[in-house]
């Protein structure tokens, strides 16, 4: 599932869109999307892993689910686009995704300062409403998109490791610098995998996710699908420390 600085990267590379008019709609869509014909884009914007191409008077929604894509100025010869949409110069083209409208303004339907990626983010309120639920765990707090917008098992498990807090702990147990610090790291790593990725060398900056011993005490990972979530988790029993 593509996270949150992924996004920002697709914001930046199809740029090029942006005052441009929509000419052409295809794809398998159920949406009216003959509605995006003849559409002059007004913005491209991004909250946490949605994609948003702002027109005069609604929105396209684009969430990329589990194993969506997207290819800019060519196709997949090997399937069929969600949506597709062509300009006098380019196109864009939209695969296993979610398509939906926004009629409302996006100031109204978004919360800016919970997307880790903007510049409004906002640490003190993430804080106060991570304090507001001392019984969750550490592992579904960070998936928790109204709180950390744009963070996903990626992240997750690279940031617990980062600041050594095991996936089980609960809000409420963690000394308050260490939430701070949960808190800080949601964001900074999350502005590193956007360094790394654009430079495609994101996995070989991995230390937990999808690894098999910890890098501090070469000892096995342990692993698991923890928490509401069920996502996968990986983490070190020895330097992780379990808040509870």
């Amino acid at each position: 599932m593509p996270e949150g600085p992924s996004i920002v990267i697709l914001k930046e590379e199809a740029a090029a869109f942006a005052g441009q008019t929509i000419t052409r709609v295809a794809g398998n869509t159920t949406i009216e999307k003959e509605r995006l014909l003849d559409q002059p884009v007004v913005a491209l914007r991004s909250w946490g892993k949605q994609f948003l191409l702002e027109l005069p008077d609604f929105t396209l929604r684009v969430h990329f689910m589990l194993f969506g894509s997207y290819r800019i100025d060519e196709r997949k010869s090997w399937a069929e686009p969600r949506l597709s949409l062509g300009f006098d110069i380019g196109e864009l083209n939209l695969y296993a995704c979610s398509v939906r409208f926004i009629d409302m303004p996006l100031d109204l339907a978004y919360d800016w300062w919970a997307d880790v990626m903007s510049p409004l983010w906002d640490p003190l309120l993430a804080r106060k409403r991570l304090r507001s639920a001392p019984n969750m765990l550490v592992c579904d707090a960070l998936l928790d998109q109204d709180i950390f917008a744009g963070v996903g098992n990626i992240i997750k498990n690279e940031v617990l490791f980062r600041i050594r807090v095991h996936p089980l702990s609960t809000i409420g147990a963690l000394p308050a610098p260490k939430l701070r610090e949960l808190v800080d790291q949601a964001r900074q790593y999350s502005f590193d995998f956007y360094e790394w990725k654009k430079q495609y060398v994101l996995r070989k900056h991995w230390l937990a996710h999808t690894k098999r011993t910890c890098p501090r005490c070469q000892i096995p990972f342990s692993k698991g699908h923890l928490g509401r979530t069920q996502r996968r988790s990986f983490f070190c029993e020895n330097c992780q420390v379990k808040y509870a």
